[in-house]
């Protein structure tokens, strides 16, 4: 048992306040950045945020071998939350900077900045995903500092959805092309300085993945993919984050043509990253009394009750449509501290049972899952509006306004179902841990 101080929590939870600064910023703004100021197509834009995130397939399991072999009187996983930080801020601001070229330039221009930005994400955010893993060995610890990690990867979020449009209207001043450009420096500067926070006030500690003798990064990442019990991690993720995608990518189009209420999109946003806090800390909670795999089963559930019931909501229920949109994110927050506590699990499960294990290849192949469901999902939503005619800053046909509902609500109620069965496949609960003594109790 490690029990760790709250500084060391709330230090390790700003790395991802970080990410997470830019991260909402692609998930939330990417396509409307590019299809209603940048200048591309919805279906361009679409087909750009997939393959880049299909580059993450040769980089990610690349960056974890590279990591869990990485020796430093710092640490293996700390080193990189300094040494990426700046150029991950710079490409920031150039990912979200329109440059005066020809249509064709610009699509050129796009895929380079938003693949390097996609690079430096994953040669940040996979140590510091197993720096969660070595900072305790304590699975119920595991927990708490990956509740932590969310709480504030939400503020994060929340500061993003509440300052974005209005830091690029005021930089902007009708110039939104300079005004997200600008916006992005300012949120960049502040991602930069968590990043050196969170390695000032975390340590790393016993890596038991440490002493297994590391023949190849091909090999550990074959050693991953053996681990069925990850695999079903991996999966739930992949699937959690498609819709994920799909909502936050949606979400301006939602409120601005389905509820008319371009004026709202920022509180909309911004109370769904607070609810998201409040889900991540109900989660800390629930740590401490229930078994994990129970409540991300009840969360899937609810899920689709929310979902179902958001489906519903008529355009001109403005409070409803608000209240179970942050009623869907509160749940959503529930799940994702416990999924990636349980890639931790995993690793301590692989070398219990075949001696194999790798905490950052482990992680690189969650985040690999993640990443590539997050891209599939930005692809559907470009692909999907402009299957359904969506047209740019006009009115939109009551075929493009179902299309837009589809995204918002019916495809995460679809993926709480198929959450609820994978989760029926997942072995490492308290239940299993009594049936199986010592070794499983190892690992929960």
């Amino acid at each position: 048992m490690q029990r760790l101080a709250l500084k060391e929590k709330f230090g390790y939870g700003l790395g991802d306040t970080a990410s997470n600064i830019v991260f909402q910023v692609v998930i939330n703004f990417m396509l409307y950045f590019y299809t209603d100021v940048f200048g591309i197509t919805a279906a361009a834009a679409g087909t750009l945020m997939l393959a880049v995130r299909m580059f993450d397939a040769v980089t990610d399991p690349i960056m974890g071998g590279i990591a869990d072999r990485t020796r430093t009187r710092w640490g293996s996983y700390r080193p990189y939350l300094l040494w990426v930080c700046i150029p991950y801020g710079i490409l920031a601001v150039l990912t979200f900077t329109t440059p005066d070229f020809s249509e064709g330039g610009k699509l050129i221009y796009a895929y380079i900045t938003y693949a390097l930005l996609m690079t430096t994400y994953t040669a940040i955010n996979i140590p510091y995903s197993a720096l969660g893993g070595v900072i305790t060995s304590d699975p119920q610890e595991r927990a708490s500092v990956q509740s932590w990690r969310f709480m504030l990867a939400m503020v994060g979020g929340a500061l993003v959805a509440a300052a974005t449009l209005p830091l690029v209207e005021f930089f902007g001043n009708g110039n939104e092309q300079k005004g997200f450009q600008m916006a992005m420096v300012v949120l960049s500067v502040i991602a930069v300085a968590c990043f050196v926070a969170c390695f000032a006030l975390t340590k790393e500690r016993e890596n038991p993945a440490k002493s297994v003798k590391r023949e190849s990064i091909f090999s550990d990442f074959a050693s991953v993919l053996r681990n069925d019990q990850w695999v079903i991690i991996a999966a739930i993720t992949f699937v959690l984050l498609v819709t994920v995608a799909m909502k936050g990518g949606v979400t301006p189009y939602y409120v601005q043509y389905y509820l008319n209420s371009k004026s709202s999109i920022t509180l909309f946003l911004t109370s769904g990253m607070l609810a998201g806090v409040a889900g991540a800390m109900f989660a800390n909670v629930l740590t401490r009394k229930y078994c994990k795999v129970r409540v991300m089963q009840v969360a899937s559930v609810g899920l689709v009750v929310v979902y179902t019931a958001l489906a519903f909501v008529p355009r001109d229920q403005y409070a409803l449509a608000l209240g179970l949109s942050i009623a869907s994110n509160f749940v959503h927050m529930i799940l994702i501290p416990y999924l990636f506590s349980a890639v931790a699990d995993t690793v301590d499960y692989g070398l219990q049972r075949w001696g194999k294990g790798a905490m950052a290849m482990s992680y690189s192949g969650h985040l690999l899952a993640l990443k590539i469901g997050i891209a599939l999902g930005g692809a559907l939503t470009g692909w999907i509006l402009a299957y359904v005619g969506y047209q740019p800053n006009e009115m939109q046909s009551e075929t493009a306004l179902d299309g837009i509902v589809f995204l918002y609500c019916w495809a995460s109620a679809i993926a709480g179902v198929i959450l609820f069965v994978l989760f029926k496949f997942y072995r490492l609960n308290r239940e299993w841990a009594e049936r199986d003594g010592v070794l499983a109790k190892e690992v929960v």
